[in-house]
């Protein structure tokens, strides 16, 4: 097989950007060959960059001029988009659709349905996009700044609108039910969405979780994070050691709240990370936003951690509650603290929590399951004779 894979990178290196090379490298690991159509968001400089990245994210030529020639040298089996914007654009789904190429996209986020794809406002939940009223990004000034926030505004209604996306993809691949649920809010019929949760990295040893000295996070210190709840929890557990690791803009002010028995570490390395967990006797993702997927849940029961996580977003799929972990109410100190302070003093029990969670990861989350995963979705793809009219389907579904 021969797949073109699409991808913006982000400014920052993040998440989707692992994943995007992560496809890659299974691929041709496995004797697939792969060609990509790549961009960068950092090459945008200056004011012009800015206008004209604002106009290439809605429709630009110059992409789907590069990646139709790119199909007609290559012939590729199908494409593979994984992020857009902010420089490529919906514009190359209709080089794919002229040359017959069926389209999968990866939905690691929320972008069909919120125009800045995270369903967040300053620095809390917002679902006041959803059924097409992109407008709220720019009445609220979802971005914090109102040109952003009116650009992603206008970009998310003209795709919706006009049908850039829905209309020409073959196949959408969210990495929970929670995601694509939200799809099928937005009009794409349930046979085009295929679920296949992240991948996530299995170090070969397991933590001995009874034998952890503190609770343990990890993650970016934003508010979206939660790390705010998690502090005012351990203020009602003393007796109890939390270490708190990474780095971000509410790091000072929640340095300058915690308690005593709140630690501060800093940003790790991977293998500093693993180390981290290996003390830790629990985990907990505190989010208050909707998680798309929650690797760092899958992080922390890879080590053989049980997890403590926000009943929010994709959460509740990743963490069984009394099997891998509990889960609290979303932003309720008190409730998370009852639930740590109740498996903090059963250490065989987090032992056992802690195992059964790795050998969920092991079950759902391998390397070599995400694989068996994609590929089914690409054979159920190209098993179409062409490049699915994508307007008449969506109205017969």
């Amino acid at each position: 097989m021969k797949a073109l894979q699409i991808h913006n990178y982000y400014r920052f290196r993040g998440g989707e950007d692992a994943m995007f090379e992560n496809i890659c490298g299974m691929l041709r690991e496995n004797g697939h060959d792969v060609i990509t159509y790549e961009m960068r968001s950092e090459s945008i400089a200056g004011l012009f960059g800015k206008l004209s990245a604002t106009v290439n994210g809605i429709y630009s030529r110059e992409a789907k001029a590069d990646v139709d020639a790119l199909i007609a040298r290559e012939r590729p089996d199908l494409a593979h988009v994984h992020n857009l914007y902010p420089l490529i654009s919906p514009s190359v789904l209709s080089a794919c659709a002229a040359h017959e190429v069926p389209v999968v996209m990866r939905c690691p986020n929320y972008r069909l349905v919120c125009p800045t794809a995270v369903h967040l406002r300053k620095g809390k939940p917002c679902e006041l996009c959803r059924g097409g009223r992109e407008y709220w990004c720019a009445l609220t000034n979802c971005r914090g700044n109102l040109m952003e926030s009116t650009v992603m505004a206008a970009r998310s209604y003209v795709v919706r609108s006009l049908g850039l996306i829905a209309d020409t993809v073959s196949m959408f691949v969210p990495p929970s039910e929670c995601v694509r649920q939200r799809l099928m809010e937005a009009g794409i019929p349930p046979a085009r969405i295929r679920v296949v949760p992240n991948t996530v990295a299995i170090p070969e040893a397991a933590c001995d979780a009874a034998s952890g000295s503190y609770v343990a996070f990890a993650g970016r210190l934003s508010e979206e994070k939660g790390v705010g709840t998690l502090v005012e929890a351990a203020r009602k557990l003393p007796a109890i050691s939390f270490r708190i690791a990474g780095d971000g803009p509410l790091l000072a002010s929640l340095k300058a709240s915690a308690p005593g028995n709140v630690e501060f570490i800093g940003h790790l390395g991977r293998e500093a990370l693993g180390a981290f967990y290996a003390g830790a006797r629990i985990g907990v993702v505190p989010s208050i936003w909707l998680e798309a997927f929650g690797l760092v849940a899958g992080e922390a029961m890879a080590h053989a951690l049980p997890v403590v996580a926000s009943r929010i977003g994709a959460l509740p799929e990743i963490v069984d509650e009394g099997v891998t972990g509990q889960l609290f109410a979303v932003g309720d100190a008190e409730d998370l603290a009852t639930k740590l302070e109740a498996m903090w003093g059963d250490p065989l029990r987090c032992r056992a929590m802690g195992l059964a969670g790795r050998e969920k990861v092991k079950r759902e989350y391998a390397r070599s399951v995400y694989f068996g995963r994609l590929m089914r979705v690409y054979e159920e793809v190209l098993g179409v004779e062409a490049a699915i009219p994508m307007v008449e389907a969506a109205r017969s579904a």
